[in-house]
């Protein structure tokens, strides 16, 4: 920083700004005029700097690589202007040919989040256009199943991060995120329908201590106690922050009333920078959390006891003689992260990077401690308990290099995910494989019957009895033969996998006058249970148009789609194992696929525009279209935890995502995303042990249930003074994902008695699963203990859902017009102080947070194949205290 002479000024404030972000950094000049700011995201900049006796001073910095940028200010004598505006249209812009959204602490402190305990997930679907909201912390991005990818100050971590499977990095130690809807760069692979790029919080610099100290109570008894602290000098710096929750709704339940539902999750995270030379960086990351929670029960398997005469009349006891009470399922996950990195200045123009990284989940799921707590009718049949790991360890290197017209990056990424699987489970419900048949022709259930040739007097045989899975039936207590060993009692499958990749990549971003070009290679080598290459180019252009202050830009990215890892060894070998094999054959009513998971491929392309208006106004515009050839979702056995991966031949996924954003005018700040995009996948399913019968051997088309017309979220912060109080609000819109098995109005549709169209038969679900769906038969809805007709019939013209859309009779289809959930709006706001008494080195901060305003009565799904059926959060107040010094 230097005056008109030449001469250094000391002590002049410096600071940036992105006003769409709402990032901002400060710092002073030191002795010889110059200053630093370390851990800024890539991004296009504002730089102010202001001092005693001087004009105020600015330009404009584009912050696209680890290289240091030199920025050379000069002020003016003068007097400083008391109220300057520093803000111009072209501030708001970004010649980038890819789409992506930046989202900052300065932004996202003061929205309310629907999920305290997956709250970066939260933040996402309700900051970035193109992402469904889904239960459990689960969003789908650009019409794709969990096909995002973080990466964490560098580290890639592809595995999927809702809270079922994972456990995410806390919110409190994230400083900033560049979410990427576009076309995926060279160095971002694996999964990249949607990359979350992180910045996280650091220490280096901060030579005052500072940090927080938070507490809060709310609705379900949640409460939560988080503490952060940044300290340092200019040489080395360390961030850590350390957080507890508990809460009596941990997850999304199938009800909205809460049953069995508690959780608890705590979290570690520390970052560690060292500067040995000003030439070297040395940052290590370091995270723990684990978190304690409940399966939530339905009311059939709260107090509907199938043992007391829903399926079986047995008193409440079942075969081992033990009162059987309520389901009583648990998880446990414990989640390890390390990644230390090295990052070198060669010159001026070019930087090195190496990085290693150590990540595990362990995920442990516990059944009931009788087992036969675990059957609930037409929903789960087995007992299953599960002991699973994921290890992803690897190493990174790139070289960053930036001269005249060219901004180059070249790398290579290896590898090594280990998975164990060991999943044990027993057959628990006594109709699933009975030995007889009544007269009547139901099941018998008398469990001392094990033998078809005891079926005598009125009983019948049952011709499609399997001895093999009558070993693993708990419920028959007489003697079998025949059995394996290892098939006595509960059944043991055991998986294990290595997972090794690895990625070269090169990319250029050009600038040439008002244009922009980005072209990149990158070539994927995986090898797993299958094996596969690819060569991907990604190709980007953009042109700024000036005077109008328009950027226009289309992309292309050709991309390697590998598996999901959760369970992919049962996925992609369980039907190689008879009991398996057998029992996913019972279930879906067609052999089980051998054929295990491989690499798919995908082309997409995007086309789009960003437009400012003003200074206060800006818009960005895409459409995407991808097509996938074996393209990738889940399915589940029952309603159980045991997900795993399968695979559908191909998918067409259209449609558009649009964010419009006001930057900070007169304490005023909004944004406002929306978007459409299709999930057409079509048959046949080619691989993974499935549960989707009608798709073997088909070559229909059809809706998944991620598929959603049209959501969208408005945002607006308002705080009139920077000492003075502040209001956050969110408005959330969905239209709705594609719904599970609910009986259609009839008409293309005979699902009614004897292939009657007119006649709609919901007798295949129990009272409350009626319940859940919303069904009527005219003026009669069903409750948790009635259905809507003592039959389960219904006239198609009296038959519908005030939670479902159901086609018109005659009007299904399963690509154009689905069975859809119903329309939700849901209304979140937050007020607070972050300086109730005015202080300048103490702070005290407090707010409220209300999430689900109106109590909205909603589903997110209902029965999905993926995860059965979720209900929104009903209305839930948090207050929150806290300290900051």
């Amino acid at each position: 920083m230097l005056d008109p002479s030449g001469a250094a000024i000391v002590g002049a404030a410096v600071e940036i700004e992105n006003p769409v972000s709402h990032y901002t950094q400060s710092t002073t000049t030191g002795s010889q005029g110059d200053f630093a700011l370390n851990n800024v995201p890539f991004n296009n900049y504002h730089v102010s700097a202001s001092a005693s006796g001087f004009q105020r001073g600015a330009q404009e910095v584009d912050v696209r690589s680890p290289i240091p940028l030199e920025v050379n200010i000069s002020l003016k004598l003068g007097a400083e202007s008391s109220s300057v505006t520093v803000l111009e249209a072209g501030d708001l812009i970004e010649t980038d040919p890819v789409t992506h959204t930046d989202i900052d602490r300065a932004l996202f402190d003061k929205m309310p989040l629907e999920s305290q305990s997956s709250s970066l997930s939260s933040l996402v679907t309700l900051a970035s256009p193109g992402i469904s909201a889904d239960s459990n912390g689960l969003f789908h991005g650009l019409g794709d199943h969990a096909s995002n990818s973080f990466s964490l100050d560098g580290q890639p971590i592809t595995d999927q991060q809702s809270k079922v499977f994972s456990n995410q990095i806390p919110l409190d130690a994230v400083q900033s995120m560049e979410v990427i809807e576009g076309a995926p760069p060279a160095e971002y692979g694996d999964k990249t329908s949607v990359v979350i790029n992180v910045t996280t919080r650091s220490g280096l610099g901060a030579t005052a201590p500072h940090g927080d100290i938070t507490t809060s109570y709310g609705t379900f008894g949640t409460s939560n106690v988080g503490f952060n602290l940044a300290y340092g000098r200019e040489m080395w710096g360390n961030f850590i922050s350390a957080n507890g929750l508990n809460t009596g709704r941990f997850l999304d339940g199938p009800e909205f009333q809460v049953y069995h539902d508690h959780g608890n999750e705590e979290n570690l995270f520390d970052r560690f920078d060292f500067k040995p030379a000003q030439a070297d960086t040395v940052n290590l990351n370091f995270g723990f959390t684990r978190s304690w929670f409940q399966t939530p029960n339905s009311f059939d398997a709260q107090t509907a006891d199938a043992w007391s005469g829903l399926v079986v009349n047995n008193g409440g006891l079942g075969p081992n003689g033990l009162p059987v009470g309520a389901e009583d399922q648990r998880s446990k996950i414990r989640t390890y992260n390390i990644a230390p990195t090295w990052t070198h200045l060669l010159n001026a123009n070019s930087v090195f990077t190496f990085g290693a990284f150590a990540r595990q989940d362990q995920y442990n799921y516990y059944p009931s401690g009788n087992p036969f707590a675990d059957f609930t009718p037409d929903l789960q049949s087995e007992t299953i308990g599960q002991s699973r790991t994921l290890t992803n360890m690897g190493a990174r290197a790139s070289l960053s290099y930036v001269k005249g017209i060219h901004n180059i990056k070249a790398g290579i990424l290896w590898e090594d995910t280990i998975i164990t699987e060991k999943d044990s489970f027993g057959v628990v419900d006594p109709t699933f494989n009975p030995v007889c048949f009544n007269a009547d022709g139901s099941p018998n259930t008398d469990p001392s019957i094990t033998s078809p040739n005891n079926c005598t007097g009125t009983l019948s045989a049952n011709p499609a009895y399997d001895p093999l899975l009558a070993c693993i039936d708990l419920t028959r207590t007489g003697p079998l033969t025949g059995c394996p060993s290892s098939t006595s009692g509960l059944y043991r499958f055991h998986g294990h996998a290595n997972i090794r990749e690895l990625a070269l990549f090169f990319q250029d971003t050009m600038t040439i006058r008002n244009w922009t070009f980005n072209v990149g290679m990158r070539f994927d080598h995986y090898d797993g249970i299958t094996s596969a290459n690819q060569a991907e180019p990604r190709l980007g252009i953009a042109y700024n148009i000036k005077p109008s202050n328009t950027v226009l830009r289309i992309s292309y990215a050709r991309t390697l789609e590998t598996p999901f890892n959760e369970n992919l060894v049962l996925a992609s070998n369980g039907c190689l194992d008879p009991v398996v094999s057998h029992l996913m054959a019972a279930i879906q009513g067609y052999p089980c696929l051998t054929e295990p998971l491989r690499a798919g491929w995908r082309n997409e392309f995007h086309a789009g525009l960003q437009q400012a208006f003003g200074k206060y106004f800006v818009l960005d515009a895409e459409y995407i279209w991808k097509y996938t050839h074996l393209a990738y979702d889940f399915s589940v056995l029952g309603s159980t935890p045991v997900t795993f991966p399968i695979e559908w031949a191909s998918s067409k996924i259209p449609g558009y995502a649009v964010r419009a954003s006001l930057p900070n005018f007169h304490g005023l700040s909004a944004f406002l995303v929306f978007s459409s995009v299709a999930a057409r996948f079509f048959e046949p399913q080619v691989s993974g042990i499935g549960a989707t019968p009608a798709s073997l051997g088909g070559n229909g088309v059809f809706r998944i249930d991620h598929d959603e017309i049209f959501n969208a979220t408005a945002h607006l912060q308002y705080q009139p003074s920077k000492r003075g109080p502040w209001l956050g609000f969110n408005w959330r819109f969905d239209s709705g994902l594609v719904a599970g098995p609910v009986p259609c109005a009839g008409g293309n549709c005979p699902n009614g008695p004897n292939g009657t169209d007119s006649i709609v038969d919901v007798s295949g679900l129990t009272p409350d699963q009626q319940f859940q769906a919303g069904l009527f038969c005219g003026g009669v809805f069903a409750t948790q203990t009635t259905g809507i007709s003592p039959t389960g019939l219904c006239p198609a013209s009296q038959y519908g859902s005030n939670l479902i859309k159901i086609p018109a009779a005659g009007a299904e289809n399963d690509d154009h017009n689905p069975q859809r959930i119903a329309s939700r709006n849901l209304f979140d706001i937050a007020v607070g102080h972050d300086n109730v008494f005015h202080g300048e080195k103490y702070k005290w901060s407090a707010r409220v947070s209300v999430v689900n305003l109106t109590d909205k009565y909603a589903l997110y799904n209902f029965l999905s194949t993926f995860s059965g059926t979720h209900y929104v959060t009903p209305r839930s107040v948090t207050a929150t205290i806290g300290f900051h010094f």
